[in-house]
């Protein structure tokens, strides 16, 4: 997958397994996440890779202007949206709409991993980088 930014719009970008399109790191407590597609505008989709390395997720939160698409890659996670309830394992996938409140957490396997994928992109780039820069344990609980 590559990036829609810029001059690279109609370029072809790899990003091969388990790296970051930028070659960088963003440590999140008990997962890390990668960028997969960078938007080039607030209107493009936005993918991420999710990988836990621990059990546990972010707490419960809401989008107010995105669609939060989620696919198990790798692992069992147990997510919540609304009231309702669901486990994803590899292969299955989820779409939690704006403006209701979500959370998830890895809960089974070796290592737990996630595309995310929100549309629009939004300011979710922006949000995803002070988040990865920011105090670790306030930011995540664990189970």
């Amino acid at each position: 997958m590559g990036s829609f930014s810029g001059s690279q719009a109609n370029s072809v970008t790899l990003v091969a397994a388990d790296q970051d399109r930028f070659g960088e790191y963003r440590g999140l407590g008990v997962s890390a996440i990668t960028f997969k597609v960078t938007p080039k505008d607030n209107q493009d989709v936005f993918i991420i890779e999710n990988t836990f390395h621990e059990k546990g997720g972010p707490a419960r939160h809401l989008h107010h202007d995105q669609d939060e698409w989620f696919y198990a890659v790798e692992g069992k996670f147990t997510m919540e949206v609304g009231q309702e309830k669901f486990t994803l394992s590899p292969g299955d996938s989820l779409l939690a709409p704006r403006k209701v409140p979500h959370v998830w957490a890895f809960t089974g396997g070796n290592r737990g991993k996630l595309l995310i994928a929100f549309m629009p992109a939004g300011n979710m780039e922006a949000f995803i980088l002070a988040l990865s820069e920011a105090p670790r344990q306030s930011l995540l609980r664990k189970i």
